[in-house]
Formats: structure tokens, sequence, C-alpha cells
């Protein structure tokens, strides 16, 4: 399991590097709302810091072997698939003025959820260790 989460890991922090590259070169030839910009900014930096956290579940994954590990790891990718996702696509959404952000909105605060869940799960993996 923990080759998978480092592999997902680098996956996340690779693409989170390459969409703040674009957020700070391409989009904002796009637009220049600051509230669009700050929201896709907020995505890419919690898919930073939880692809960084995915590594470090990884890592420990050996030494923490029980299930509350593997579910840190399950809702640390849940959660920026979910969270940032979620903004990445509303960046694009208001920028076309689309109706379905009040269908995507309220998608990201149960990605924020999962980011919280997995930090819990986290902590319990350490404090359950055998």
């Amino acid at each position: 399991m923990h080759k998978s989460l480092i592999i997902t890991a680098a996956f996340f922090g690779g693409l989170a590097v390459a969409l703040g590259a674009f957020g700070a070169h391409g989009l904002e030839k796009i637009t220049t709302d600051e509230k669009i910009l700050h929201g896709f900014q907020t995505g890419v930096q919690y898919q930073m810091y939880h692809a960084l956290g995915l590594l470090g579940i990884g890592i420990l994954a050996d030494k923490y072997n029980n299930g509350w590990i593997s579910w840190a790891g399950r809702s640390f990718i849940a959660g920026i698939i979910l969270f940032s996702g979620s903004l990445y696509l509303l960046t694009f959404l208001k920028i076309e003025n689309s109706d379905a952000v009040k269908f995507i909105g309220p998608v990201t605060p149960f990605g924020g959820f999962f980011l919280i869940a997995g930090w819990i799960f986290l902590l319990l993996a350490i404090l359950k260790n055998k």
C-alpha cells in the first residue's frame, strides 16, 4: 500500500506545481478577478500540502501498519480530488459564467471534510499503534 501512496503523492505534488505555474502565468491572462484567482490558488496550496501529507503517510505506512493509516491515505486522496478539484472546476465555471457553479460549489466542503478526516485518521494511526 505504501508504494501506491507515494506514487499518488508524487503525482499530486507534480500536478500542483504545474497547476500553480498555470495559475501564475496562464490564468491571469484569462481573468483578473481576484476572487477567482484566490480560489484557484487555494486549491493549489491545499493540494500541495496534502500531497506532502500523503507522502508522509506513505513513508509511515510500514511503521504504523494498521487500518487507520490506510484510511488517512484514502481520505487525503478523496479530499484532494473533491476539495482542490472542485476549486479548479469552479474557477473555469466562474470564468464562463456557468450556472453549474451552484452544483459544484457544495462539493468543496465535502472535500474539506475528507482532508480533516485524513489528519484525524493519521493521528489515530499513531495513537493506536501496537
